[in-house]
């Protein structure tokens, strides 16, 4: 699409009344609720789902390639926020063995597929939590922040003018964030220790990648409950997946390196996403850790009630949800770090369901499924068994999920065990946490050993105090050990991880990468 026709529809999407659209995502609420009340949104089981994130990168050095979109068509993934990311969407499955395994093999035969196709494209796709080497001959700075103006003449006859930025997808959601009355409310920069980035358009996010597991409950009114578990469990389980210490190297202040390795953070995704959509200046944030819900009806009536930044059009469908299309549509820019959703394109098919979205992408594909599998048994233990995490105060877990961010495995985390002991002993905690997933897993179906299986990864990393973050931070500590100076350490680095994912994103795991 050219610029000329992305401005203008940009332009369209910024015709729509704001007033007008909020009173009938309001008014859709009241539909959605009623069909919950129904029973529109139950299910006889759990079930589970996945969204995979990645970037690519050119297959001889590790930079940053924008994928052409007759690619993203051919291997059936969808355009993410970047002109570099690409995401695939699993099939809802039931939480047991063979939902697990389904989840697994439909991940790994999109992705060989995709890996060779992008291959006769001299391209990788990455599955990481933040990129770090450009495009080749293109600052990273330049790279985020590009973007021209174009004029357009709107509904009333007036010349207005469009902010594009260069390297996202042609999106008018995406682009129509820097040119609306919101766009004062949201940041778009970057401010993270010793980096800062100022930017006109939301662009600065395309950093980050993410897996998103998906938890569809089995009756819409329990959602809540399952939704404080959800919120106990989040610090603890970012500690476990942290992945993004660094940025780009032109990013960073003019600072030492020991500097930059002292005081990163283990997961600046978390940042990103944070200071890239939020203006500290305007209270809390659409990008946030939600607080604890009461009922269901609560649910949505937050998400009707959320900030809108993008109104866009809605055009009348045939599907059950279309029942509710403004509502959906208002979803879409609902960013909490733990979010309900209520969708489905029939009425057998409508579901209540939490995504988590704090995990990073993750080096291999066992290990994304690792956390698909704990947050589920997780979800389905402790609520079972009305583990006592329960009692854990929302502010305590909100501090465990920023300490989480900021040091990874080594966040003073506090944790509620099941004989209801309150500790802040990290191997007390994780022997909980997973002997419950563990125990989730069994009572869906799963035997001993497919269940352990399935968390070996994540039980290695407890054991082996060793994150895909700490992983990086190793090896740019040693580069610079050995005398090289920081971009070119970090461009080390970053080869080595592509390198070492290239023989085990398929069947491998990270424990392949940390040895004995």
């Amino acid at each position: 699409m050219s610029e000329p026709e992305l401005a203008k529809r940009v332009a369209d999407v910024l015709e729509v009344d704001a007033e007008g659209f909020r009173q009938r995502a309001e008014e859709d609420a009241e539909v959605l609720k009623d069909a919950v009340e129904d029973g529109a949104f139950d299910n006889p089981q759990a079930i589970v789902g996945l969204e995979y994130e990645f970037y690519a990168v050119k297959a001889d050095d590790g930079s940053l390639r924008r994928v052409p979109r007759r690619l993203l068509e051919l291997i059936g993934f969808e355009k993410e926020l970047g002109l570099h990311n690409a995401e695939m969407t699993t099939s809802p499955q039931p939480l047991n063995a063979h939902g697990l395994r389904a989840q697994e093999s439909e991940v790994k035969s999109q992705l060989e597929a995709a890996l060779r196709v992008t291959e006769t494209e001299r391209m990788r796709l990455v599955s990481d939590a933040l990129w770090t080497i450009p495009p080749e001959g293109e600052p990273a700075s330049s790279y985020l922040t590009d973007s021209v103006e174009r004029s357009v003449t709107d509904g009333a006859g007036h010349e207005r003018p469009i902010r594009i930025a260069t390297n996202m997808s042609g999106s008018a959601r995406y682009h129509a964030m820097a040119n609306t009355d919101r766009a004062d409310a949201a940041g778009m920069c970057l401010d993270a220790p010793n980096v800062s980035l100022e930017a006109d358009t939301v662009m600065p996010e395309s950093l980050i990648t993410s897996i998103q597991p998906h938890y569809q409950v089995a009756h819409a009114p329990d959602l809540p409950l399952y939704f404080t578990y959800a919120l106990r469990i989040a610090g603890p389980l970012l500690a476990l997946g942290v992945n993004s210490p660094f940025f780009p190297a032109d990013l960073y202040d003019d600072v030492p390196a020991e500097r930059i390795l002292e005081e990163a953070w283990m997961e600046h995704r978390i940042s990103v996403f944070e200071t890239v959509l939020n203006d500290p200046t305007t209270g809390e944030g659409k990008v946030r850790f939600p607080r604890d819900l009461t009922d269901v009806d609560e649910a949505i009536d937050r998400i009707a009630a959320d900030d809108t930044m993008v109104p866009m059009p809605v055009e009348p469908g045939e599907r059950f949800d279309d029942q509710f299309p403004h509502f959906r549509r208002k979803h879409g820019t609902y960013w909490r770090w733990v979010r309900p959703v209520f969708d489905g394109s029939t009425r057998s098919a409508a579901n209540a369901r939490i995504e988590f979205r704090p995990i990073p992408a993750q080096p291999t594909v066992r290990d994304s499924v690792a956390f698909l599998a704990a947050f589920a048994g997780l979800l389905e233990s402790l609520t079972r068994l009305e583990h006592p995490v329960v009692e854990l105060e929302w502010e305590r877990a909100r501090e465990n999920f920023y300490a989480a961010m900021r040091d990874g495995l080594e966040a003073d985390l506090t944790w509620i065990t099941n004989d209801g002991e309150e500790t802040t002993d990290a191997f007390t905690l994780y022997d909980d946490l997973l002997a419950h997933a563990e125990d989730g897993l069994r009572n869906r179906g799963l035997s001993n050993e497919e269940a352990a299986k399935y968390l070996y990864p994540l039980r290695r990393r407890v054991r082996q105090a060793v994150t895909p973050a700490d992983w990086k931070v190793t090896q740019v500590r040693e580069e610079l050990e050995a005398g090289a100076p920081f971009d070119e350490a970090l461009e080390t680095m970053q080869r080595r991880y592509v390198d070492r994912q290239r023989e085990t994103l398929l069947e491998g795991s990270f424990a392949d990468w940390i040895g004995d």
